[in-house]
C-alpha cells in the first residue's frame, strides 16, 4: 500500500516556474517530445529516450499487459511461473547461459536483472552496459527471447517447480494466512480476490505442461507488449534495433480478448477481523471504493485535480503527523489517500494505521473522525498554504535537478503511460503549468473532495491483530460502531501559530582558524576556532542536493555496563522532543516549503549526525546542527509517546518466526557478553530504561564540538560554507579532550557451533552459516572477502538453486572491520525447506571448501570485477558514495583518496588472493544457526 502511495503522490509532486504561456483546461497535456514513441504494425509499442545518466549504460525494460488476472483455474500461478522461465533457457541462451552471459559483462542476478509478475502485468528489467555494439545486440537479443522464444520443455519446467514453490514457502505465514481470508472481502466478487500472482500450491506442483505453454502463446504476443529504452544511446539506431527484433513477430490468429475485470460495488460494510499467533503487529485499514473506474488524465483540468487531491493528501496527512507526535499517540504510524487498489481499475479514499493492539477500535475511530472532522469544518488556509509550500518546494528540486535524473526514472513514467495511459509531460511543461494552477486552487475546491469520498456503502475495514491469551478480539459489531461519529462531537482543528525560528538562543560566531584544500579529491577543510573540522566536497551531480554528516569517536562503548543497559532502547528517542523549545509539530510547520533535515545518532563507537538538505535550505540544516548540539528538549511526554510507538512496533515481532530465530540465535552467542540487551526493547526492558539518563548521557557525548569532524558533500557554495561554519559550527561548546573508539573485549562464543530453534507452524526452515573473530585489518584482504562472498553466491545460486531446485534466493558475504578492533565477518544465509536443511548446508559448505582447496574460477572472478566496475562508474558520480568513503576514511584514519584508486584494487585482485582468505579465515570457528518449524 505505501507503494501504491507514493505512485499516488508522483503525479502532483512537480516542478513549478514561471509561467510562459497561458494554458486553457481543455487543452491535452502534450506528451514529452524528448521521447520517441511509436506503434509497429505488430501492434508493440516502443519508448525510446536518450539520457547520460548514468553513462555508458541503458535500461531496456519489457512489459507484458497480462498478468495472474488472465489465468485460468487450473493456470493460478502460472504468469508469475513463466516469468521465471524467461530466466531458465530461451531460444539463442539455453539452460544458464542468460545469467551466465550478463554476469560476465557485470550485470547481477536479481540486483540489477530482474522480473515482476503483478495481477495485471508482467515486467522484466534489464540494465546492461552500452559500451559496445555488442552488448547492446545481445540484450535486444534478450527481450527478443524472453518476449516469444523461451524454452518450455518438460525438463527445465520441472526442475523449475522446485525453485518457485520455494519462493511460495517463502511468502507463508501470518500475514499470508490472514490476507487470504479478507482479500475476497476487500476484492469482493472480483477476479482479483481468486488470482493472487503466486497462484496456488497444488496447481504449481502439479500443472501439465501444456498449460504453461498456453498462458505464453496466448498473452505473450506484441498488441500486449512494450519495450522501453532509456539510456546513453542512438535513438534512431535503438529504433531500428526494436524494429528488427520485434517486428516480424505476429499475434495469433483468434488471439483471446484481453479482458479487463471490474471490482463490484456493493450495499455493505464489509469488515474482515483476522488474528494470527504469529502476526508481529495491529494494522486498520479503512477503504471507501469509489462507484466507477479511475478517471484518465488528459487535459489540463484532470491535471488540475490532482493537484487539487494532491493538496487534500499532503493536509490531511500533516494531521494524521501530528497525532503520531503527541504525548499519546493513537497510532504508530497513519496515512490517508485516495489512489489505487490491487486492481488497476478500482480506486479508493483509503486510511491506514499501524496501530496498539489493545486500541484497535480506538485508531480506526481517530481516523474515522479525522475524516468527519475535514467533512464539517473542511482545512484551514493555513493547512492550505503550507501544502502549497511543501509541493511547491519539492517541485522546485525536481525541476533544479532535470538533467540529473536517472534513467530508471524515467522507464517507469513510460511504463505507467503503457499500462494506464498515464501523461508523460515534459519537465517545462510541468513546470510552468504548476506554477500557473497551484496558486489559484481555492481552499473550498480542497474542502469539497470529502463529499465524494466518504460513503455508507462500498466500504471495507481490514483489522489484522495477533492472537494470544488476554487480547480480546473485536467483533464486528463494534466495528461498524466505532464508525458512527456524530458530528457534533467534533472540535475544529485548532491550527496553532507558527514558529519563526529554529534558534531561541543567541548565537555568537568564532572563526576559521586554517582553510585547506585537496587538489586530487576536490575537499576544502576549515578548522575552527574552537577545534572542530568542516570538509566539504562542491558536486555537480545534483543541482538541488547537499548531504551532511558529523562523527566523532566516543559512542555508548563508553556507556558503563548498567548504563548501556538503561539507555539502549531510549538512545532512539532523544530527538523525538524537538529543540530550541519547539516541538516535533512545531518544527514541521515551520519547516513547511523547506527541504533540510538532520538526525543526531549515538553508535557503539561513535556520536554524530545525518541529514541532507538543498542549496537553498543549507543554513536551516546548519540551525539544526546548533540546535540539537546545544538545545535538545528535555520532554517526558514526548518520550513517552515514543516508547508507545515502539511498544506497537517491536511488541509482537517476537512471534515472527524469523526474528524469534535471530534473538535467540544472537542472544545465546553473546551469553558471555554482560552489555548484550536483546534485539528489541521487551516491556521488561522498558521498565529499567532511563529517559533522563539517557537524555543526560546525550549532552555529555555532544558536549565537546571539537572532537567532531562535519561534512558536505554536493552542491554546496564556498561562501556559506565558511560563513555557515563559522557562526553555527565555530560558536559550539567544545574542550581540548580527543577522544578514540573503545574496545571492551567482548566477543560473540568462538569454535565450531550449531545452535538449532525451533518457532512457527508452516513448513519453514532459515540457515545462518557464519565465520568471525579477530584479525588485524588488511585492506587487501578486506577487498577479497568482499569478493570471495560475491564469487561464492554465483556458485550458491548455480548449485543450491539451479541444480538443486532447493532455495528461492542464496546470499554469501564477507567484510572486515577495523574500529574498535581488527575483525573479519563472512556469512551465507538462505531459507528452505525444513526437509533439505541439512542437504543445502552442507552443499553450501562444499561450494566453499572448492574455491579453498582449488580457488574460485577465474570466470566467476572476472564477473565479480565487471560488475564492481560498473558500479564504480556510476556511484564516483553520486554524493552518497562520497560521503561514505569520508566517513569510512574518518572512521578507519585511512585515506580518502583511495577513493580514486579502488577501481583499480579490485582490478590486481587476484583468484588466488582469493583463496588465500577463504583459508585463511574460513577453515575453522563455523557457527550454524538454523530455524526449524515447532
Amino acid at each position: 500500500m505505501k507503494q501504491i502511495l507514493r505512485s499516488a503522490l508522483l503525479l502532483f509532486l512537480i516542478p513549478i516556474s514561471v509561467l510562459a504561456q497561458e494554458v486553457k483546461g481543455s487543452d491535452l497535456i502534450p506528451f514529452d517530445t524528448n521521447v520517441k514513441k511509436g506503434v509497429l504494425k505488430n501492434g508493440l509499442t516502443y519508448y525510446i529516450r536518450k539520457n547520460t545518466k548514468p553513462e555508458n549504460k541503458v535500461d531496456l525494460r519489457l512489459i507484458i499487459n497480462a498478468g495472474s488476472i488472465l489465468e485460468e483455474d487450473d493456470q493460478r500461478g502460472l504468469a508469475h511461473f513463466m516469468e521465471h522461465m524467461c530466466f531458465n533457457g530461451t531460444k539463442r541462451f539455453p539452460k544458464n547461459q542468460l545469467v551466465d552471459y550478463l554476469q560476465s559483462i557485470g550485470v547481477k542476478f536479481g540486483q540489477h536483472l530482474n522480473a515482476y509478475t503483478s495481477f495485471d502485468e508482467t515486467v522484466y528489467f534489464l540494465p546492461i552496459p552500452s559500451d559496445s555494439p555488442e552488448k547492446l545486440e545481445k540484450g535486444f537479443q534478450i527481450l527478443e527471447d524472453w518476449a516469444f522464444n523461451a524454452n518450455l520443455t518438460p525438463e527445465e519446467i520441472d526442475k523449475e517447480r522446485g525453485v518457485v514453490l520455494e519462493e511460495y514457502r517463502l511468502g507463508l505465514g501470518a500475514d499470508k494466512r490472514m490476507e487470504d481470508r479478507y482479500i475476497p472481502k476487500m476484492m469482493y466478487n472480483s477476479q482479483y480476490a481468486e488470482r493472487l500472482p503466486i497462484g496456488k500450491k497444488e496447481i504449481l506442483e502439479n500443472f501439465t505442461y501444456d498449460r504453461l505453454v498456453s498462458f505464453y502463446k496466448d498473452w505473450y504476443r506484441p498488441d500486449l507488449m512494450s519495450v522501453i529504452v532509456v539510456g546513453d544511446i542512438d535513438v534512431k539506431a535503438m529504433e531500428q534495433k526494436i524494429k528488427d527484433h520485434f517486428g516480424n513477430y505476429q499475434n495469433p490468429k483468434n488471439a483471446k480478448p484481453r479482458k479487463t475485470f471490474e471490482v463490484p460495488n456493493h450495499k455493505e460494510t464489509f469488515v474482515a477481523i483476522e488474528n494470527d499467533k504469529e502476526a508481529s503487529q495491529t494494522q486498520v485499514q479503512l477503504l471507501y471504493k469509489d462507484y466507477g473506474l479511475p478517471k484518465k488524465i488528459k487535459t489540463v483540468n484532470d491535471y488540475r485535480e490532482n493537484l487539487i487531491e494532491g493538496l487534500f493528501s499532503t493536509m490531511l496527512n500533516n494531521r494524521l503527523n501530528e497525532l503520531t507526535n503527541s504525548p499519546t499517540p493513537p497510532f504508530t504510524y497513519g496515512f490517508t489517500y485516495h489512489g489505487g487498489t490491487f486492481a488497476r481499475n478500482k480506486e479508493a479514499f483509503q486510511s491506514f494505521a499501524m496501530i496498539d493492539e489493545t486500541k484497535q477500535l480506538e485508531a480506526l475511530k481517530v481516523l474515522v473522525s479525522e475524516n468527519e472532522r475535514v467533512k464539517k469544518y473542511g482545512f484551514t488556509e493555513g493547512e492550505l498554504e503550507r501544502a502549497k509550500a511543501e509541493i511547491l518546494a519539492r517541485s522546485e528540486s525536481s525541476y533544479k535537478d532535470r538533467d540529473k535524473k536517472e534513467s530508471e526514472d524515467y522507464v517507469w513514467r513510460y511504463q505507467s503511460n503503457f499500462l494506464e495511459e498515464a501523461p508523460v509531460p515534459d519537465t517545462e511543461w510541468t513546470f510552468n503549468t504548476t506554477k500557473k494552477l497551484l496558486p489559484k486552487i481555492e481552499l473550498k475546491e480542497v474542502n469539497n473532495l470529502i463529499k465524494d469520498y466518504l460513503k455508507e456503502d462500498n466500504r471495507v475495514v481490514v483489522i489484522t491483530a495477533p492472537e494470544k491469551a488476554g487480547l480480546k478480539k473485536v467483533g464486528e459489531k463494534e466495528v461498524l460502531e466505532a464508525m458512527t461519529i456524530n458530528p457534533n462531537d467534533l472540535k475544529p482543528y485548532e491550527d496553532k501559530a507558527v514558529a519563526t525560528s529554529l534558534l531561541r538562543k543567541e548565537v555568537k560566531p568564532g572563526s576559521i582558524v586554517k582553510k585547506e584544500t585537496n587538489a586530487k579529491i576536490g575537499t576544502t577543510t576549515l578548522t575552527l576556532s574552537n577545534g572542530a573540522k568542516v570538509t566539504y566536497k562542491k558536486t555537480d551531480f545534483k543541482n538541488d542536493e547537499i548531504l551532511l554528516e558529523a562523527v566523532s569517536f566516543g559512542g555508548t562503548n563508553l556507556y558503563s555496563n548498567e548504563e548501556i543497559k538503561k539507555t539502549q532502547f531510549a538512545n532512539g528517542g532523544l530527538a523525538e522532543a524537538g529543540f530550541s523549545g519547539l516541538d516535533q509539530n512545531d518544527i514541521d510547520k515551520f519547516m513547511a516549503g523547506k527541504i533540510a533535515n538532520v538526525t543526531p545518532y549515538i553508535s557503539n563507537t561513535t556520536e554524530g549526525f545525518r541529514g541532507s538538505t538543498t542549496p537553498k535550505d543549507l543554513e536551516y540544516a546548519f540551525q539544526m546542527l546548533h540546535a540539537y548540539f546545544t538545545d535538545l528538549n528535555f520532554d517526558q511526554a514526548a518520550f513517552e509517546g515514543y516508547k508507545q510507538k515502539q511498544s506497537n512496533f517491536f511488541d509482537n515481532l517476537i512471534s515472527q518466526p524469523n526474528f524469534y530465530f535471530q534473538q535467540e540465535f544472537y542472544t545465546y552467542l553473546n551469553k558471555e557478553n554482560p552489555r548484550w540487551n536483546g534485539i528489541v526493547p521487551t516491556a521488561e526492558k522498558w521498565k529499567e530504561t532511563s529517559y533522563e539518563l539517557a537524555y543526560s548521557k546525550y549532552k555529555e557525548r555532544f558536549a565537546n564540538a571539537g572532537d567532531f569532524e562535519f561534512f558536505f558533500v554536493g552542491n554546496v557554495n564556498d561562501a556559506a560554507m565558511e560563513d555557515f561554519s563559522k557562526k553555527y559550527i565555530a560558536s559550539l561548546p567544545s574542550n581540548n579532550t580527543k577522544e578514540t573508539a573503545k574496545d571492551l573485549g567482548y566477543r560473540m562464543l568462538k569454535g565450531d557451533i550449531k545452535k538449532v530453534v525451533n518457532k512457527g507452524k508452516d513448513p519453514k526452515s532459515n540457515v545462518t552459516i557464519m565465520f568471525y573473530g579477530d584479525a588485524t585489518y588488511s585492506p587487501k584482504e578486506a577487498i577479497a572477502l568482499t569478493a570471495l562472498g560475491e564469487v561464492l553466491t554465483i556458485k550458491l545460486i548455480e548449485e543450491l538453486r539451479e541444480n538443486e531446485s532447493g532455495v528461492y534466493g542464496v546470499n554469501a558475504r564477507g567484510s572486515m572491520s577495523k574500529v574498535p578492533y581488527g575483525s573479519y565477518n563472512f556469512n551465507i544465509s538462505f531459507p528452505c525447506g525444513p526437509e533439505n536443511a541439512e542437504k543445502l548446508t552442507a552443499s553450501a559448505l562444499a561450494e566453499l571448501d572448492k574455491i579453498i582447496k582449488n580457488g574460485p574460477e577465474e570466470k566467476d572472478v572476472n564477473k565479480y570485477k565487471e560488475a564492481e566496475a560498473l558500479e564504480y562508474k556510476k556511484k564516483i558520480k553520486e554524493n552518497r558514495y562520497w560521503m561514505t568513503n569520508f566517513t569510512r576514511s574518518f572512521n578507519n584514519s585511512s585515506n580518502p583518496e583511495d577513493i580514486l584508486t579502488a577501481s583499480e584494487k579490485v582490478k590486481e585482485l587476484t583468484a588466488k588472493d582469493i583463496q588465500d582468505v577463504a583459508a585463511k579465515y574460513l577453515t575453522k570457528n563455523k557457527t550454524i544457526g538454523v530455524l526449524m518449524p515447532e
